[in-house]
């Protein structure tokens, strides 16, 4: 029987979550199965071209928006909660997506039982980040934000900081990767700073959502936010001076431009990566929060089971993977990858234009649909059954 007292769901949160897990399926897709993605980054203004990036670019927002409403929704639920079982709640999850990173996500990257690449992607940032944000929640919330704040525009204070073949300080700050032995290597994507402060400002905007907080006011206040926010970005960005590792440059035409001024660095995400995109994130929170109809149903179906697409996803891109290597003449086998797909040699040659990309990722969208529907259905229809909440 479903428990009345229990809090109504935030419809414009789930349809963030969905737009963002289907949108992160492109970049996705476009790894496993574009032509260009084995010669070139889809970032290199100097070789790619404006419908590439923007395939890319656009998957941008996916890691920041989840990982900050991972923070939003730490904070709903601590609505029914006290600290002490929000934080033990925080910590299990956190230890176990970690474990999924290393186990189930990183097979399914590679397909390979050796696991001779360990990978620490994005579901191990929001490990590590729940993680800490149960320390965090103990704090009055002010300090939550100063501390979000100043991780969020300080870390690049860091960036000519480095400790050479320092496991620990890669994990921290550093994209690195290490060979553990001449047949595997440990590599360290994302850097847990600031992705924690990412995580811990979502906390602090939970607070919005309180049911004394009007939602005329909360959706003035989120434009402000998110329309300065973008406007520093802009400014920052142009200047040049701080903010990002690596500045953009003036190529001498327009599209170059474009995409050098449009690609902040990800790994890890520098201040100005974190201003163009969490603006669009708080942008959309605040003008979404009346949508309904069919399109909001079906995108927001994907964001009420959001890891569980997330790992069938990467299951699914990479079995077509196969399938299309075997039918194209490389042999399913190119596919057991002993290093990111993109960096594998072999499959130079394989892939196919952006349009096929398209039409595979729609394809997969499609067919995963009713799968995650149904599993929606099952986890609101079970609210009892509390293992549905690590899922």
């Amino acid at each position: 029987m479903e428990n009345k007292n229990a809090p109504q769901r935030i419809l414009s949160i789930d349809l963030l979550k969905g737009l963002v897990m289907v949108i992160m399926a492109l970049d996705h897709t476009r790894d496993y199965f574009h032509y260009s993605a084995f010669y070139f980054d889809p970032t290199d203004p100097t070789k790619s071209t404006l419908p590439i990036f923007f395939t890319r670019f656009i998957t941008h927002f996916c890691a920041p928006a989840f990982s900050f409403l991972a923070g939003l929704s730490a904070c709903l639920v601590g609505r029914r909660k006290s600290k002490s079982e929000l934080s033990s709640f925080l910590v299990k999850r956190g230890l176990w997506l970690v474990f999924i990173e290393l186990t189930i996500v990183n097979f399914a990257w590679y397909f390979d039982l050796s696991f001779r690449n360990p990978s620490l992607i994005v579901i191990w940032s929001l490990g590590i980040s729940m993680i800490v944000l149960a320390a965090l929640i103990h704090l009055p919330k002010k300090i939550i934000l100063v501390f979000s704040i100043l991780v969020i525009f300080g870390h690049n204070l860091l960036d000519t900081t480095h400790f050479t073949g320092n496991v620990l300080w890669a994990i921290l700050h550093e994209y690195a990767i290490f060979n553990i032995s001449e047949t595997h290597h440990l590599n360290v994507y994302y850097p847990i700073i600031p992705w924690i402060a990412v995580m811990s400002l979502g906390y602090y905007f939970g607070s919005f959502y309180d049911k004394s907080y009007d939602i005329l006011k909360r959706k003035k206040v989120f434009n402000r936010i998110g329309i300065s926010a973008l406007l520093l970005f802009v400014f920052i960005r142009f200047i040049n001076r701080y903010g990002d590792p690596i500045p953009w440059k003036d190529y001498g035409t327009i599209s170059k431009d474009l995409i050098s001024f449009l690609n902040p660095s990800k790994y890890p995400p520098s201040l100005l990566y974190l201003l163009m995109t969490l603006s669009g994130t708080i942008l959309f929170l605040a003008n979404s929060e009346k949508l309904k109809g069919k399109v909001v149903d079906f995108f927001s179906t994907f964001g009420r089971v959001p890891f569980f697409y997330y790992i069938i996803h990467i299951y699914v891109i990479h079995l077509f993977a196969l399938l299309f290597a075997q039918l194209t003449g490389f042999g399913w086998k190119i596919m057991i990858l002993p290093t990111w797909v993109s960096e594998v040699t072999a499959l130079k040659g394989y892939g196919f234009p952006l349009s096929v990309v398209y039409a595979v990722w729609i394809g997969i969208i499609l067919l995963l649909y009713p799968i995650c529907k149904k599993f929606d259905n099952y986890k609101q229809s079970h609210k009892e059954k509390w293992w549905l909440s690590y899922l």
